[in-house]
């Protein structure tokens, strides 16, 4: 369809089989969400509330796409889309709580407008970073394609977001897995003030979708019936065959991005043409024109919808302000906080029983008794199907699971992350293997602002783990030996856990396929086939936050982890240092008491981890013992870490880089104070 023929669409209605009843019950959807934004308008304009991004002028899209969906169908929409909350039932008092922050919202106060969201009406809110909530589609799309329901998942995105990386990773792993979702492009012309012209050369952004190999189509976005038979068509046929189709909703934006920022950026001729096409005058007058509406009933329900708005209102103005609780805020950080046990046994952990295995057949073997155990585990990775992973940790995971929950995935770190929210948001668990830890990066706005904050704000569990390949030592260089456990062990929301022996990989991988709560999970590939231990066997669980005690010794504490246990207990028995060496296992939350106790007994520690030295759990650490353990301390603490440069190539320059190289200097000092 061109846009000469869409413009002329705006403006002509089709009841397509729709009753009077049906169609009055259209007018009163797209009516609602009009006349609570003139309410909030005129309450900015009264002070009454600081902030707000207008949707008027676009109704129609998101009335119209939420009405072509079932009722427990999924959407996802973006802060233009109050039309999907008020057609989904979502109350009124409960929604300008929620704009004025008031206990009764959906975010207890933490978070704003439209950036939540609710199990109990199918909708999930947005994050600012626009983009990502279309990987979380994908996710729910896919549960629903594995569990064989004839379901659909709508995501709305705007023309600017369709500049984004997120949105070129999503829709093609959209593609690439043929998943049941519909991708809506609100096409209102402006990425907040920066004009369509400035952000793409293609003629209509539906056209994107050739390059995906996937279907499009252009809706006139102000035509609220053309919005509901285009979109319940594409529903309909995408619940019997399911594959993606992106949809294209001219429409344009009669305010300013947000209030403040105002519209001088505009052409306003602009406004003077989409004047001409606003949805609710254009449907209102079209009803009235057929008979199907009388100017009473129109005035009748105006002033019924404008009463329940006023009540809604002060009912939420009336709610008193949030009383601030600081249990409550930590408490609500993990869907599955984490309590440790008091008075545990200062002797070490007695060895673990079971065959002798190698550190990456622990890892394998853990989570192939996951498998088993949580059928809606769904693995996800690149290479880890027929290939077995690049360091083949699920070499045989095809012939025993299926490619349906062992899945190789585009190269779509982000996309494939917000996939396994969305798997969790539709009631299944995931597992994403990052290739090598460095690549994480692409990665970050899913780990770090999605995952790790959506119990926080509208109690979602994010139930995934990403594994973590990790660490030097290998001649690797710089992008594929980072010890990156720092990017996250500052991120309040995730668990972090780094295993150093066989068992504890085991146990800890099973651990955290059975916390709700998103775990990184680091690995180190130096351990992969060198380090061999004792692996109990059958399904168990070590457990998350908790550190352990490898042994003991009077003259000063060693906390560490991962690699650096092995260094340490090689080191230690060089010197003959009879010492507490602390393995924390779990980085975040870390085991405050474990350490503690241990320092208060000897008086002196060293903190040694193979990342960087500048901005390391370390100096965290190290802090922590400083501040509650000066009057126990006979020595500063010290800390050992890696050199800070990028890890270099040459096996001599990575051997000097790394922490080992420096700690049995350390150790003779901190013996000696």
């Amino acid at each position: 369809m061109t846009i000469e023929a869409i413009e002329k669409k705006q403006l002509t209605f089709d009841r397509g089989g729709l009753d009077n009843t049906e169609l009055l019950a259209i007018h009163e959807h797209l009516l609602r969400p009009r006349l609570i934004e003139e309410k909030m308008l005129s309450m900015l304009r009264q002070g009454r509330i600081s902030k707000w991004f207008s949707g008027i002028g676009q109704e129609a899209v998101a009335v119209g796409a939420s009405l072509a969906l079932e009722a427990d169908e999924y959407i996802l929409p973006m802060h233009r889309n109050l039309g999907t909350f008020t057609s989904r039932g979502v109350p009124m008092a409960r929604l300008f709580s929620q704009f004025q922050g008031r206990a009764n919202g959906f975010t207890k106060g933490r978070d704003r407008s439209f950036h939540f969201g609710t199990q109990e009406y199918r909708i999930v809110g947005m994050i600012s970073h626009l983009g990502p909530q279309m990987g979380v589609a994908d996710g729910i799309a896919l549960a629903h394609k594995l569990r064989a329901e004839r379901k659909c998942t709508l995501v709305f995105t705007g023309d600017g977001a369709t500049s984004e990386g997120d949105f070129h990773e999503s829709v093609n792993t959209a593609a690439v897995w043929d998943l049941p979702v519909i991708i809506v492009i609100e096409n209102n012309g402006y990425g907040l003030s920066t004009p369509s012209s400035e952000q793409f050369r293609c003629k209509l952004l539906s056209d994107k979708a050739i390059g995906y190999g996937i279907e499009h189509r252009v809706v006139a976005g102000n035509n609220i019936l053309d919005v509901v038979h285009s979109l319940r068509e594409v529903a309909a046929d995408i619940r019997q065959r399911p594959r993606p189709v992106l949809v294209e909703c001219m429409t344009f934006r009669m305010r300013g991005h947000e209030e403040a920022s105002g519209t001088k950026y505009v052409p306003q001729e602009l406004f003077t043409e989409w004047e001409k096409k606003d949805p609710v005058v254009n449907y209102e007058r079209w009803l009235v024109g057929t008979g199907i509406l009388t100017e009473a009933a129109k005035e009748v329900m105006r002033k019924r919808i404008k009463a329940e708005i006023a009540e809604a209102v002060e009912v939420a103005f009336s709610e008193p302000a949030i009383t601030p609780s600081v249990e409550a805020e930590l408490n609500d950080v993990y869907s599955r906080p984490v309590i440790l046990s008091r008075g545990r046994s200062s002797a070490p952990e007695a060895p673990p029983q079971g065959p002798e295995k190698r550190f990456i057949e622990a890892i394998s073997e853990g989570m192939r008794e996951s498998m088993q155990r949580f059928p809606q585990l769904v693995l996800m990775g690149q290479d880890i199907a027929e290939y077995g992973g690049a360091f083949k940790v699920t070499d045989g995971f095809v012939p025993a699971f299926g490619k349906e929950r062992v899945r190789n995935t585009p190269l779509c770190e982000s996309a494939i992350l917000g996939a396994g929210l969305g798997l969790s948001i539709n009631g299944m668990k995931a597992m994403v293997e990052m290739q090598f830890a460095d690549f994480v990066s692409e990665g970050m706005t899913q780990i770090c602002n999605n995952l790790a904050k959506a119990h926080w704000r509208w109690g979602q569990n994010a139930d995934v783990v990403v594994r973590m390949p990790t660490g030097a030592g290998s001649g690797a260089g710089p992008f594929h030996s980072q010890s990156n456990e720092a990017w996250f062990v500052k991120t309040p929301g995730l668990k972090v856990v780094y295993p150093a022996f066989p068992a504890d990989a085991k146990g800890l991988l099973c651990a955290a396929f059975e916390d709700p709560d998103p775990v990184i999970y680091f690995e180190h590939k130096n351990l992969y086939r060198s380090l061999t231990g004792p692996v109990p066997e059958g399904w168990y669980t070590t457990p998350i936050g908790e550190a352990a005690l490898v042994r003991t010794g009077p003259e000063l504490t060693v906390v560490t982890y991962g690699m650096g246990v092995h260094w340490a207990m090689a080191e230690l028995d060089k010197q003959g240092i009879r010492a507490d060496l602390i393995d924390l296992r779990t980085l975040l939350p870390w085991d405050q008491e474990r350490v503690l106790e241990s320092v208060k007994r000897t008086g002196r520690a060293l903190v040694l981890h193979e990342d960087t030295l500048t901005c390391g759990i370390g100096g965290e650490i190290a802090a922590t013992i400083t501040e509650q353990c000066f009057e126990h301390l006979d020595a500063p603490v010290m800390r050992v870490a890696s050199l800070d440069t990028p890890i270099p190539f040459d096996t001599g320059l990575e051997k000097q880089f790394l922490a080992n190289a420096r700690l049995g200097d350390a150790l003779r000092r901190l013996k000696a104070y």
